[in-house]
């Protein structure tokens, strides 16, 4: 069974191992200021701060996701962008993936918000399997500076 709850204080060190785990499965990192400040964030109650919830599964930490609500102009309501969604490997296939992205998508449902986005890299063909399961694949190509 795994259980989805928010992120609390208490769980620093498992976030940052799983996010570092994740950071590094996209061949990135980051210091330890963008560590710091993360977690700040994610803890805050700015509304321009992301949200993170982590999944336990036996009393363990072994998921997490973060996720931003905001403006869209093409829509009065707030849509809610999925930045980061990561489960340990040892346990995928558990449910763990798609139990954090419904909670996602009932933070959405809650706040009143018709849509939830991400991306992913197309090389991803694990969690993609996931996610052409509950979303929708859209046309869109990312540009970046």
């Amino acid at each position: 069974m795994t259980e989805i709850r928010p992120l609390t204080a208490a769980d620093e060190a498992d976030w940052r191992r799983l996010w570092t785990r994740y950071l590094e499965f996209y061949e990135s990192s980051v210091g330890e200021e963008v560590y710091r400040t993360t977690f700040a964030r994610l803890l805050g109650d700015d509304p321009q701060d992301y949200h993170g919830l982590v999944a336990v599964q036996d009393g363990r930490v072994i998921g997490l996701t973060h996720y931003l609500f905001h403006r869209h102009c093409w829509r009065v309501e707030n849509v809610v962008y999925l930045q980061d969604l990561f489960v340990d490997p040892e346990v995928r296939g558990t449910g763990a993936g798609r139990a954090l992205i419904e909670a996602v998508y009932a933070a959405a449902d809650a706040a009143g918000c018709p849509s939830v986005y991400w991306l992913t890299q197309d090389f991803n063909a694990t969690a993609r399997q996931l996610y052409d399961r509950v979303a929708t694949k859209t046309p869109f190509i990312k540009y970046t500076r």
